[in-house]
């Protein structure tokens, strides 16, 4: 089976690029377009390089940005193909500063193959995987327990998200049907004991729609025909969503597709061993430990709202990359 990588990434320093941006957006700042949302810690070298060293049987690595590429990267690298948000967004979608628009149409990238792996430029393959680890029997692999939405801490737009991607799952999909065809996926040997417990249990209480999944932010195992299969079923939300030039409530994101998935009972139980954690004066040395000691496959450097020591907490990350992956990949050049 041909499996693609496919990568988000953005210059947040970019004079160009934030002069466009400076265009569209208004006064204020929120979390759709604060400087976090595209500030670049300068690791996706390492990210080529785990690409190369852990994951060497993929296929092609779909970059995805808006015109522009790191002075380092070796456009010439045969299994890397750089993608313009041109090549396959429409044009009236464009410029876009939302990462919901990037994302939902990602399935119009001209040579992706069915069987694809998405990443953010903050999710990072850290020890050897194998594809087996993202489809199996050309099923993506993911935990399809239920897990119950649940809106805590600051007010934002992600659990808007959250919201409005369950709404359209439930609009399409009967649990009662999708439970009773596909049960031994929602409750399977994969999962702890109690996550099955808690699955049985919002079955019985709560048999007419699902009440959640797992909000992984990791990387993810998607079907091209998911995207497509979406956008026919819900062409006007996908539409205005693609329209809004920086992410808003009003929205669905690729959420949408994993849960699409799990809730038609197209994916194989799997627990996916990805670690997220705020990169932060507080966090840095267990995370920069996670990096070094490889204790997990995949691990997710967030980069959070508020001030932070940016020089020192990225120079610590680099130092923690580099300790795993010395040396160039041809992906560099």
């Amino acid at each position: 089976m041909d499996i693609d990588f496919v990568v988000l990434w953005v210059d947040g320093n970019d004079p160009e690029w934030l002069a466009e941006k400076r265009k569209y957006q208004t006064n204020v700042v929120d979390d759709s377009n604060a400087p976090n949302r595209f500030r670049d810690w300068g690791l996706m070298p390492y990210w080529f390089r785990a690409i190369e060293t852990f994951t060497p049987w993929v296929r092609k690595v779909h970059f995805v940005t808006c015109g522009h590429v790191p002075a380092w990267l070796n456009l010439e690298h045969p299994k890397l193909n750089h993608v313009k948000h041109s090549d396959y967004i429409p044009q009236e979608y464009l410029p876009t500063f939302s990462a919901n628009t990037i994302e939902m149409n990602i399935h119009r990238i001209p040579d992706l193959t069915e069987h694809f792996v998405f990443f953010n430029d903050d999710m990072f393959i850290t020890r050897p995987m194998a594809e087996q680890d993202f489809f199996k029997d050309g099923l993506p692999c993911s935990y399809g327990a239920e897990v119950p939405a649940q809106f805590l801490g600051k007010p934002g737009i992600w659990q808007h998200l959250i919201a409005n991607d369950m709404r359209i799952v439930n609009n399409h999909f009967v649990k009662r049907d999708q439970v009773r065809q596909n049960r031994k996926k929602y409750v399977n040997r994969a999962y702890r004991w109690q996550d099955n417990f808690r699955t049985e249990a919002v079955e019985k209480l709560f048999p007419e729609a699902f009440l959640g999944f797992k909000n992984l932010h990791a990387p993810a195992a998607r079907c091209r025909q998911t995207f497509g299969e979406i956008w026919r079923a819900e062409p006007e939300l996908l539409h205005q969503t693609s329209l809004r030039r920086f992410r808003s409530n009003d929205d669905v994101n690729q959420w949408l597709a994993i849960w699409w998935q799990l809730a038609g009972g197209r994916f194989a139980p799997y627990v996916v061993d990805n670690v997220v954690e705020d990169v932060t004066q507080e966090s840095i040395d267990a995370l920069c430990d996670i990096i070094t000691t490889q204790s997990h496959d995949m691990v997710c450097v967030n980069d959070p709202t508020g001030d932070l020591d940016f020089v020192t907490l990225s120079e610590r990350l680099r130092r923690a990359f580099e300790t795993i992956l010395p040396h160039k990949s041809g992906f560099e050049k």
